[in-house]
């Protein structure tokens, strides 16, 4: 039986987090995309503590965007996530894609936090 596309990203993201971990030195950048907008951490996973983060509901973001799903969205959160990790003293991450493609938003996001100087 073919898995549902949520079952398949759930699946990738699994594949992901064996590999990918966030530690103090390097935390990690999380992506999670719904249909409606975009969310991203940065994570500590050795203290299991959210250390940064952004999304489309914020009104920074939602001010710029008429839709919180898009790729411009997805910039502006990337701009504000790396913004937010800068001031915190973060300038290197590991990136988690969440199980999505590396394409579309994700990728204008992970772009974006690049552009702005953070280090993946």
């Amino acid at each position: 039986m073919k898995a549902t596309r949520k079952e398949a990203t759930r699946s990738r993201h699994g594949r992901v987090r064996r590999k990918v971990v966030g530690t103090t030195e390097r935390p990690r950048l999380a992506v999670f995309r719904s249909n409606q907008h975009i969310y991203a951490q940065i994570i500590d996973d050795s203290q299991h503590q959210t250390l940064v983060a952004a999304s489309t509901l914020e009104a920074e973001v939602k001010s710029g965007n008429a839709s919180g799903a898009n790729c411009s969205a997805s910039s502006e959160v990337g701009r504000l996530i790396a913004k937010r990790a800068i001031d915190k003293g973060i300038s290197t991450v590991v990136f988690d894609r969440g199980g999505n493609l590396f394409h579309g938003r994700v990728k204008a996001l992970a772009d974006a936090a690049r552009s702005a100087g953070l280090d993946f």
